[in-house]
């Protein structure tokens, strides 16, 4: 037979639950449009009782993103396993399902955090911290990406050609949220070939990059999203 009397939490895993409640308010609504009082009733418990763990909403959101970002670099990891392009192709539909289910939340990590009414320091910190973990997320995506061509030290064509496409699949997720008028599941396919793309240019004017190309694709499968990406080219150039 149960009481009803509910388990007193703990300090951190009352703070944990707020920031997982909140994380999933703002994964639906825009961050600054989620009050402190939706927050504590989502909890269960009253709004002094947040500010209690939190100095305030300010806090707590930075919070949220911290969780947020690391689930977002979470998403670039991927086995050492099968053809480079079907790795990035999973890794595609990881981030894709982090977008689709932060859309506000990721808009507002991507966009420099929400409108939260603060002043001076304040606002100078909130920005430098949201930004310090936008940088932490591509570095992690960097450093992956950099793992499956197996270079430990990338050589300034290779370094552009990979921070760009991070930069790109930013923009696409971005411009995706924004009406859904293209399917998911092309765009994710899209990315990869834009990272083939990207390194191929590349390859016309630089030796190493060259070489990088064909140990790329010496391994991909005729029905790998590489070969689909030759395929669609020379079907437009006949």
């Amino acid at each position: 037979m149960t009481t009803g009397v509910r388990r007193r939490m703990g300090v951190e895993e009352r703070r944990q639950q707020l920031i997982g409640v909140a994380l999933e308010l703002f994964s639906r609504r825009s961050p600054d449009e989620v009050s402190i009082d939706e927050i504590a009733a989502a909890a269960g418990i009253s709004r002094p009782l947040v500010y209690h763990y939190f100095p305030g909403k300010l806090s707590l959101y930075e919070a949220a993103l911290k969780r947020a970002s690391e689930d977002l670099a979470g998403r670039f990891e991927e086995p050492h396993e099968g053809p480079l392009g079907a790795r990035l192709l999973r890794v595609m539909r990881r981030f894709f399902d982090f977008v689709d289910e932060h859309g506000p939340g990721f808009a507002a990590l991507m966009r420099g955090g929400p409108a939260v009414s603060v002043g001076g320091a304040h606002s100078i910190r909130h920005v430098s911290a949201t930004n310090a973990l936008i940088d932490s997320v591509r570095q992690v995506a960097y450093e992956q990406i950099l793992s499956h061509l197996d270079i430990t030290e990338a050589p300034p064509r290779l370094e552009l050609v990979i921070r760009s496409w991070i930069s790109l699949a930013e923009s696409t997720a971005l411009i995706w949220l924004d009406g859904r008028r293209i399917p998911r599941a092309e765009l994710e396919v899209q990315l990869v070939h834009d990272f083939a793309a990207l390194t191929a240019v590349s390859a016309a004017y630089d030796e190493e990059m060259t070489a990088l190309v064909k140990r790329m694709v010496q391994d991909e499968p005729t029905d790998g999203p590489f070969a689909d990406l030759a395929a669609r080219l020379i079907a437009l150039a006949g």
